[in-house]
């Protein structure tokens, strides 16, 4: 027989305990076991939340092979194909086509008869016409502006070709009537028979031009002697005005019966 202070300890013993081995009686289910395929489900429904589609897709095979003929694979099935078809919209979206495009492969692989995969196609095709047409502008800009880039370069080719021609033929000394490759020049001088007195200064402009360029010697051929003297001073006056430091070397030939001229006669260069 237990003493009395026994009998209290079991007691309080007991009080404690009872709650606690009430507790399978009051949650009968919280020691059932947990179903594996519900808990497959729970996970596939979780991947397609999260976007996960590779995963969901495989978790769906491995369902279907378990729970074969399951409705609720049907509308898992339907939530991937929905999910690749939203992977695809935003894929178009930011211009990835070909990321769109086997989005809505897989869409179309896994529900063949779901609309919203004949729209995404349609956008696509759209998408892909426009980047097309974007391109084939931009290549015809590219190809206009490289044309008009040969044409300014074979202007701006010519323009130099012009200025070194020009700048050749400033460098080299122009004749006014002489030949400078003939060892002499014989130029008429008919005004003087005329008394044409502007046309042989206009003659003399010339011919002092070339004197001057060429290092010209002169001899003047006159009828008369006294002409020689006003001929001479001419052309004396427009040489040293060209060049002050030249020393003219003219000399004089009387021909009454010849019409008067002047030969000039470039010298080399000493």
């Amino acid at each position: 027989m237990l003493s009395p202070r026994l009998r209290l300890l079991a007691l309080a013993l007991a009080s404690l305990l009872g709650p606690v081995n009430g507790l399978a009686d009051d949650y009968p289910e919280a020691n059932l076991p947990v179903d594996p395929d519900v808990q497959a489900l729970k996970q596939l429904e979780q991947s397609l939340t999260q976007g996960q589609m590779s995963q969901a897709e495989s978790q769906l095979n491995a369902l279907k092979q378990r729970l074969a003929g399951d409705t609720r694979l049907e509308q898992a099935q339907r939530q991937l194909s929905d999910g690749y078809l939203k992977q695809g919209e935003q894929a178009a979206r930011q211009g990835d086509l070909a990321a769109a495009q086997q989005a809505a492969q897989q869409a179309q692989r896994l529900l063949p008869n779901n609309p919203k995969t004949a729209a995404l196609q349609q956008s696509i095709e759209q998408a892909k016409a426009k980047q097309a047409a974007q391109l084939a502008a931009e290549r015809q800009a590219a190809e206009q502006k490289a044309i008009a880039a040969r044409a300014e370069q074979a202007r701006q080719q010519q323009l130099a070709a012009q200025r070194q021609a020009a700048a050749k033929a400033a460098a080299k000394p122009q004749a006014q009537l002489i030949d400078p490759k003939a060892s002499q020049t014989q130029i008429a001088l008919p005004m003087l028979d005329t008394q044409d007195r502007d046309a042989l200064r206009a003659l003399m402009d010339k011919a002092a031009a070339d004197v001057v360029t060429f290092r010209c010697a002169v001899q003047v051929q006159v009828r008369q002697a006294k002409d020689y003297p006003f001929v001479a001073a001419l052309l004396s006056a427009r040489v040293k005005k060209l060049d002050p430091a030249f020393k003219l070397q003219i000399s004089q030939q009387l021909a009454a019966e010849q019409e008067p001229s002047l030969q000039l006669s470039p010298q080399p260069k000493s």
